[in-house]
């Protein structure tokens, strides 16, 4: 693929969950997620919504993204809109009993996932459900490379004390590696952006993030307005 061996600098990059995605010759669509390696606390690729298609969401690996500042108001990829559909997709969907998790193989791991459809109930007598069977649910799910883990905008952000803070808003990146995660905080008119140092962070897991600060900590750092 073109550019795919590309090192390019993403010193000081934002990486900003819904912003546009360009490709070398049209917009693609918008950043859905991102992989980390929660190790390394590494961003390893982007999740891309497609504008227009097939609607498949596709893999984008780090070393595609060129910077350009952090003030961009897209995130330009060094390849064609054909060369990312070509890219592995992410999603996948599955019936499961409740309570089990789709199965990994030996090179991909479970991401987020959304359950779509839970049997329902009516009167004393099962009268109907969505699904596959009785008690199944509908349910889909990301793939992700073996050991590496994904955010999205509703993923959750809590305090050292357990307590919520908000929701992921998007990560500031130098080489790939996260120096920064941007916390949305408050409510309606409310809404703050906190920028946190990756060294606050706890753990990063599927869908979360944990902080090694407590929730008045947090509330004591900077913040800026929300204009959306």
């Amino acid at each position: 693929m073109a550019g795919a061996g590309c090192s390019a600098s993403l010193w000081g990059m934002r990486l900003e969950l819904g912003k546009s995605i360009r490709c070398t010759d049209d917009i693609f669509g918008e950043l859905a997620d991102v992989v980390i390696d929660p190790l390394e606390k590494r961003v390893t690729h982007l999740v891309a919504e497609p504008r227009n298609g097939d609607g498949i969401q596709r893999l984008v690996p780090i070393e595609l993204v060129e910077n350009r500042g952090d003030e961009e108001q897209e995130i330009l990829l060094h390849c064609t809109t054909d060369e990312v559909r070509a890219l592995e997709h992410v999603q996948e969907f599955a019936y499961l009993r409740l309570g089990e998790s789709p199965t990994s193989d030996s090179d991909w791991d479970v991401g987020v996932q959304d359950v779509l459809a839970l049997p329902y109930y009516e009167g004393s007598e099962y009268t109907g459900y969505a699904g596959g069977g009785l008690g199944d649910a509908g349910v889909t799910y990301d793939r992700v490379p073996k050991g590496e883990v994904e955010i999205r905008r509703s993923s959750t952000v809590a305090a050292t004390d357990a307590d919520f803070l908000g929701k992921v808003d998007g990560f500031v990146v130098d080489d790939g590696h996260v120096t920064h995660f941007v916390l949305e905080h408050g409510h309606l008119w409310g809404k703050r952006e906190i920028t946190i140092p990756i060294g606050a962070v706890a753990k990063v897991t599927n869908d979360a993030i944990v902080l090694s600060l407590s929730k008045a900590e947090v509330e004591a750092l900077p913040s800026m307005r929300v204009h959306r």
